[in-house]
């Protein structure tokens, strides 16, 4: 095991202007020095999930999967046996086994305090994996890729039970509805899919968008579900709140980024205010939402981390975000005076 805790450095949260709209006001604080500690991986960080609320699982292009204490900065393990990227991580919060999907068509599963390789393989998929959701009780794990395939695996056997093509289906994320066997599923031909996992068959799908479907979360409650778009400037980059109940319709979009929106999740409640989303972006930045309304209520933007691509949830006030170029970034909720998001480790 790996405890390395890292040399504690300091670096300023640097802003820019780059995409501000015209009506920005600039914060005339001082700036807020940032831990850095010593990087989970050594390439693009694609994927990361909250496995404690002391630890979290990361993928990247390194081939690896790291488990980081997030608090510290601490790596505790590091994990190798995919032969190319990672592309997807996932887990069950407080368990002790989590899972990993990548460009070498296969998933493995990986044991919190296992010292040698994976401890369930699962191969079948023809292309890169890039979905992947295990089930509230661990014990079944549903996988998606650009084969077009969706695939329901037996946990303890490593056995797929059940596969489903659809042509055009080009999966982009899973996540799993809370106590419910279905699935949400988006995909690059612009649909979302909800699927009954008993049989693994479509039993709705949500009016097709005008941009690609980049990723989806579930409220924990399993009434609404939000998903992110690709676009460029401005045009597409929405996050869009739909309702898992019997109108199963759109209820609002979230419109602000300028590059696609990478990933979208729901945020525990605990700010003292109407429920919130969070959404990350390919233009840096991160930004908390009023679900209800769909106002902005704060951004932050990460100078020089390059495309954001995950976001985790560790608890009412923090979260975590992956991002190609500076490794995960640590984000605090401080709704003290108004909402505001800051950075304040990246490790």
């Amino acid at each position: 095991m790996c405890n390395i805790m890292g040399k504690l450095q300091s670096k300023i949260n640097c802003s820019t202007s780059k995409y501000r709209p015209d009506d920005y006001v600039e914060d005339d604080s001082p700036a807020q020095a940032v831990q850095q500690y010593i990087p989970a991986h050594t390439d693009a960080v694609t994927s990361v999930a909250a496995l404690t609320s002391d630890l979290c699982v990361s993928g990247g292009n390194d081939k690896t999967v790291v488990v980081d204490n997030w608090r510290s900065g601490a790596v505790l393990k590091r994990f190798v046996g995919h032969q190319r990227e990672v592309t997807k991580v996932a887990c069950v919060f407080e368990s002790n086994s989590f899972f990993s999907a990548s460009r070498d068509k296969t998933v493995m599963m990986w044991e919190l305090h296992r010292n040698s390789g994976p401890s369930q393989h699962f191969p079948g998929h023809d292309l890169v994996v890039t979905g992947l959701a295990v089930s509230p009780d661990s014990l079944q794990l549903c996988t998606g890729s650009r084969d077009n395939t969706m695939c329901k695996w037996d946990i303890e056997t490593g056995e797929c039970v059940r596969r489903a093509a659809i042509s055009r289906n080009l999966v982009t994320h899973l996540c799993w509805v809370p106590a419910e066997p279905f699935v949400i599923q988006t995909s690059e031909d612009k649909t979302i899919r909800i699927w009954d996992s008993r049989e693994l068959q479509v039993a709705h799908t949500f009016p097709v968008k005008q941009y690609i479907q980049t990723y989806c979360d579930v409220s924990q409650d399993g009434r609404y579900c939000i998903s992110s778009s690709n676009g460029f400037g401005g045009e597409g980059c929405e996050a869009t709140l739909w309702d898992l109940r019997q109108t199963r319709s759109q209820v609002r979009e979230y419109k602000g980024h300028f590059q696609t929106t990478t990933s979208c999740v729901f945020l525990p409640k605990g700010l003292g205010l109407t429920p919130v989303v969070a959404t990350s972006s390919h233009d840096c930045m991160v930004k908390v939402w009023n679900q209800d309304n769909g106002a902005c209520l704060a951004t932050v933007c990460l100078d020089g981390s390059g495309p954001l691509a995950s976001l985790a949830v560790c608890d009412s006030s923090t979260l975590l975000c992956a991002s190609f170029n500076s490794g995960i970034h640590l984000l605090r909720i401080n709704s003290i005076k108004g909402l505001e998001l800051q950075e304040v480790a990246t490790f």
